[in-house]
């Protein structure tokens, strides 16, 4: 298994998953946060872009939503690179 470094100065694994995941599907911070509220989560834009870089906790439910709203695995998340 490969070395997997997490920062001390993070607060969770999957923030740039999500980022590089959103990038690619060319979808705003703003637009995901609109999915996320449909299903029912309190997250603003803000959130969202404290949670891609690292400085905000993400739960397990916000990553099955996060997976949900992307369309993606929820282990695709969790990958060390994408």
């Amino acid at each position: 298994m490969d070395n997997f470094y997490i920062s001390k100065n993070t607060l969770n694994i999957s923030g740039k998953n999500i980022r590089e995941i959103r990038k690619k599907q060319k979808i705003t911070q703003e637009d995901l946060c609109a999915r996320m509220q449909i299903m029912g989560f309190k997250l603003s834009r803000s959130d969202i872009s404290k949670l891609e870089n690292g400085k905000r906790f993400v739960n397990d439910i916000e990553i099955v939503g996060f997976s949900k709203a992307l369309k993606v695995s929820i282990l695709d998340l969790y990958k060390q690179s994408l």
